[in-house]
């Protein structure tokens, strides 16, 4: 299977795959093709059981099984599951037991350990955490939509269904995201939410253990102006808020996840979820700058409309978030290139006096943290996301 270029037993592997970088005991089923100059396979991976796997760039982890479809760009850590079907694209990250059934689009989504997705499900553009474990996990129903892109033509959408600093503990409580359903992003999802099937939730749930619904909505003709935007104070938040929290995740991944570099979690499989986590924070940065482009004109054509009855603190919205637009990128690739100052020395220490060898299981780590022990990495985590989120918000004051 490991001769560049050829195919063997039914599969091909391209010639710019690095043959050291798949394990020899993986298992890759006929029809499978490997591509990617990043490409790495971990042991006990296995590819291909239900139907034909394309891998491109991808970091695959031990004993994780993608069982049909297409994969690019994407990491997948310990015992990670893939129904046939799978159509999975850049910046997508499941950690550890999380898995999707058949037939489900990702693209920059990151499912934290045991979220479960069902079927045939379109879910771009999220972090979802939640849960406990196999038995107590976050879910998605099958049939449900994140709808991630808008009439006015922007992607500055992601939902944050739970969030870092909690969920990363592994001890909150399960999200449910009823079936035959949908979320109109951004949004933000608390802890112990449940949101009837057949539900498409358009609003933030931040207060924990609700049941939500909402039904199909009135029936109605409206006049619309596609470009022309009323208030964007909710939406730039939510983008602030998640912005915040995945410089915290990337906080996480180099002073906690390092911790635990091994035989089960090598060193190439840690450099390519950093590299992951980057192209996801870049992603949001992109796509929230894209968004603030379009207020400069919808600004023009909302005055043109309202003439002397247009808003002056909608107004004002527009122009912050148009002219100090570019500098949202600048204040988080200032956090992320000094992590060191980061680092909270007090829970790096109890992580590394819980950690037994140098192949501990992270996950029972994790879960192995005392109530107080957890609480001051989640308080080390919100202290992260609440300075990001400052900073960025005095570029905006009328958003606060």
């Amino acid at each position: 299977m490991k001769d560049n270029g050829e195919e063997r037993y039914g599969s091909i592997i391209g010639k710019e795959v690095d043959a050291d970088r798949i394990a020899d005991d993986a298992t890759i089923h006929p029809g499978c093709r490997i591509i990617g100059s990043k490409t790495l396979i971990c042991k006990g991976a296995e590819l291909g059981y239900e139907g034909p796997v394309t891998i491109k760039d991808c970091f695959v982890g031990p004993n994780v099984k993608l069982k049909g479809g297409y994969f690019e760009t994407s990491v997948f850590l310990e015992g990670a599951e893939a129904g046939s079907g799978a159509h999975v694209r850049a910046g997508t990250i499941l950690e550890e037991h999380a898995s999707i059934a058949h037939t489900v689009g990702l693209k920059q989504t990151i499912l934290f350990p045991f979220v479960t997705l069902g079927s045939l499900i379109n879910f771009c553009d999220c972090l979802m955490a939640g849960g406990t474990g196999k038995k107590n996990h976050s879910e998605v129903g099958s049939s449900y939509i994140h709808f991630n892109y808008t009439p006015n033509q922007d992607k500055a959408t992601a939902s944050l269904i739970g969030d870092v600093p909690k969920g990363v503990m592994i001890n909150q409580k399960p999200i449910f995201l009823g079936g035959q359903g949908g979320m109109v992003g951004p949004c933000r999802i608390a802890y112990g939410t449940i949101i009837a099937a057949g539900s498409v939730y358009r609003k933030d749930q931040r207060k924990p253990d609700r049941l939500v619904f909402a039904g199909g909505g009135r029936g109605g003709s409206l006049p619309y102006t596609t470009g022309v935007y009323g208030s964007v104070k909710r939406q730039a938040v939510n983008n602030i808020v998640y912005m915040a929290n995945l410089v915290s995740l990337m906080a996480w991944y180099h002073h906690v996840r390092s911790l635990f570099i091994g035989d089960r979690f090598p060193r190439a499989l840690y450099d390519g979820l950093l590299f992951t986590m980057r192209l996801a924070i870049d992603e949001r940065i992109k796509r929230f700058v894209a968004f603030c482009e379009k207020l400069e004109e919808s600004k023009r054509m909302y005055q043109d409309q309202l003439k002397e009855a247009a808003s002056s603190s909608l107004v004002s919205q527009k122009e912050e978030l148009f002219e100090n637009r570019l500098a949202v990128r600048d204040v988080i690739l200032h956090c992320l290139d000094h992590m060191d100052r980061l680092e909270n020395r007090t829970f790096s220490s109890i992580i590394q006096t819980k950690i037994g060898t140098p192949d501990s299981d992270y996950v029972e780590t994790i879960r192995g943290l005392g109530t107080d022990e957890a609480a001051e990495g989640t308080k080390w985590l919100q202290g992260i996301v609440d300075d990001v989120c400052d900073r960025l918000l005095r570029l905006f004051p009328a958003c606060r």
